[in-house]
């Protein structure tokens, strides 16, 4: 028992100085801390805007008088840090990266100033100072932001008014410049948020009434922002019918149309214009025989035929051709002056010219027997040129 006192009590005693020389290790640990640089910033998230400016405000503190070595990295999305600028002070050292020349400028805090930002100017900035004298060197990061402000947004929807129990009307958001654009809705000026029966798209871009009420009669609007800007659309007010006030709103306009119609039709007398128009119309026109004048025929004389029915030196039975036959009564000015045997050499001549056949050739009469066919009295005719 006297020994198991004797062991606990040295291991106590053990026991007591290592926490002793713990303490007393963290202690001076802490004060090379101190002895060594610091650094400390405002800010760890600065939003720049596109074509602006973007201050990566730090400072150190050091026990050194030496001056500080500063160098700034750009980190994005676990890519390999690219060195942006390294300088003694404010004096720099090397050559800056083509897309950083005149665009940096380094404080003796170790403040870095970017100007004419650029969306690839976005990502997390490490800084780290260090002195000559002190073995330790200090970082600090700083998340810079690039974004583009929003413009103002409108609402679409497909009609202003709609009627009551319609089912999944919509409305829709957009809006034409901005980065990191967020949505919302507002109804009478309250913030909406999804329900069972006003549905939001999941980005927010589209307000879906799944069954439209009366209470859906109201003003919406939609919002716009970024983490720099924010607009908000102008109103538009959403008219619910009720299907009853429908059939009203189109039965009176029926009936108000009618009176209209018969109003009109009651009151409208045709002009002196329309009233000629029409009476020139309905005349009929007179067709050629009527406007050119009818010649006037003498009386034909009752004089009986001279000539045979057959031609002469042909018998009977002998068909007489259709160009020798007998020509119908003509009513023309030429018929009243001619008698049918010129007449019939008439024709011939014309059907000669047209067929190029010669048909008092084809039709010559062989010599006539005066004994049996006695010639018929001669009688003096008039000789016409053609």
């Amino acid at each position: 028992m006297k020994e198991e006192r004797r062991k606990t009590s040295l291991k106590k005693d053990t026991a007591i100085p290592s926490l002793f020389s713990l303490f007393g290790l963290l202690l001076l640990f802490q004060a090379v801390r101190v002895a060594g640089v610091n650094i400390t910033s405002q800010a760890h998230l600065v939003r720049g805007t596109l074509g602006g400016e973007a201050l990566l405000s730090v400072s150190y503190t050091s026990t050194s008088s030496d001056q500080p070595v500063i160098k700034w990295q750009l980190k994005r999305n676990k890519q390999q840090p690219i060195t942006i600028v390294q300088s003694i002070g404010t004096s720099i050292i090397g050559n800056l990266r083509p897309e950083y020349r005149d665009r940096i400028m380094v404080f003796e805090n170790g403040t870095l100033l970017l100007h004419n930002l650029q969306l690839s100017d976005e990502g997390a900035y490490e800084v780290e100072i260090s002195i000559t004298d002190d073995p330790f060197t200090a970082e600090r990061n700083i998340n810079l932001t690039v974004d583009v402000p929003v413009s103002r947004p409108f609402v679409q929807m497909i009609a202003s008014s709609v009627l009551e129990l319609s089912e999944l009307f919509t409305l829709h958001c957009s809006h034409g410049d901005g980065t990191k654009p967020t949505y919302g809705w507002l109804k009478g000026g309250k913030v909406l948020t999804n329900d069972s029966r006003l549905l939001l798209s999941h980005d927010m871009k589209y307000l879906t009434i799944a069954r439209v009420l009366m209470s859906d009669d109201d003003i919406y609007s939609c919002t716009v922002e970024n983490p720099i800007s924010s607009m908000r659309s102008v109103p538009v007010k959403l008219t619910v019918y009720r299907r009853s006030s429908l059939y009203i709103i189109l039965s009176t306009g029926g009936i108000f149309l009618l009176i209209t119609l018969v109003t009109v039709c009651a009151c409208w007398k045709p002009s002196k214009k329309t009233v000629s128009k029409m009476r020139t119309s309905i005349q009929p026109t007179p067709s050629a025989s009527q406007s050119s004048p009818r010649p006037v025929t003498p009386a034909p004389s009752h004089r009986p035929p001279t000539h045979p029915r057959h031609p002469p030196g042909l018998s009977a039975n002998i068909p007489i051709p259709l160009c020798l036959r007998p020509l119908p009564p003509h009513s023309g000015p030429l018929a009243s002056h001619l008698s049918r045997p010129q007449l019939h050499r008439l024709v011939h001549l014309h059907m000669s010219r047209a067929l190029g056949i010669n048909f008092a050739l084809l039709w010559a009469s062989p010599p006539i027997d005066r004994q049996r066919s006695p010639q018929p009295p001669q009688r003096p005719t008039t000789r016409i040129n053609v």
